[in-house]
């Protein structure tokens, strides 16, 4: 069950005051930015090869995020022509940490009893198939994307583990973040409160995006049309 401070969800970015660098680290080329079409502060991650450069939560190998939503949504926009990389550090029920990366430089998908790695493809939402087998650069036109990443069914589906909490994330160059959050709630973008009720979407888990967590979509356009949002 969420801690109380968990609930609804956690805006990481928020919670750990990223932009003061005390409970987070970061090495290289990462710089915060002013994004006038997303009204906001993000930061961006590049450098030469995905290692050299990144923002880290929390900021100490030693320590933990304890987060233990089930979801975790990553609000990010990979760099044009280059190649990216997450980690992700989970801790299982029975106190062993995996690591979750996904980068579009892995050609297939591995994993290990400690380490699953996932292939990502930009601009791959629509035809859901984000994790196909791939090695390449994001395109000119890769939009900023919505990943949702149910890491309860991650860890049980490939390893047969208990997903217990969030340790630590580590986000590589090259790539544009926004925010990250957790929740055992599911998000919907697009999907207004009053339509979230109507659609009976409560009883699913299933709730409209939390404003902070939202990308801006202009009147007289659709979130789909304008971002990516992949679930998995």
């Amino acid at each position: 069950v969420l801690a109380a401070w968990q609930r609804p969800y956690l805006n990481i970015f928020k919670h750990f005051r990223v932009e003061e660098w005390k409970r987070s680290a970061k090495e290289g080329d990462v710089a915060a930015l002013t994004d006038t079409r997303l009204k906001g502060t993000i930061y961006r991650i590049r450098g030469s090869n995905p290692a050299s450069s990144y923002l880290q939560l929390p900021r100490a190998g030693t320590q933990s995020l304890g987060l233990t939503g089930r979801y975790l949504y990553l609000l990010f926009r990979p760099l044009p022509h280059k190649h990216f990389l997450v980690h992700l550090d989970v801790t299982t029920e029975e106190n062993q940490v995996v690591r979750i990366s996904f980068s579009n430089l892995f050609k297939e998908f591995k994993s290990t009893a400690t380490w699953l790695q996932f292939p990502f493809v930009c601009g791959a939402a629509s035809e859901g198939t984000a994790w196909r087998a791939a090695s390449r650069a994001a395109p000119t036109d890769v939009r900023w994307t919505c990943l949702v990443l149910d890491l309860h069914s991650i860890l049980a589906l490939y390893l047969s583990r208990r997903y217990s909490h969030l340790r630590a994330v580590k986000l590589c160059s090259n790539l544009l973040v926004k925010n990250l959050c957790t929740s055992d709630l599911l998000f919907e973008p697009g999907v207004t409160l009053a339509e979230a009720q109507l659609g009976d979407l409560s009883c699913r888990e299933v709730a409209p995006m939390p404003r902070e967590l939202a990308f801006p979509v202009p009147k007289g356009k659709k979130w789909h049309d304008l971002y990516d949002y992949i679930r998995y």
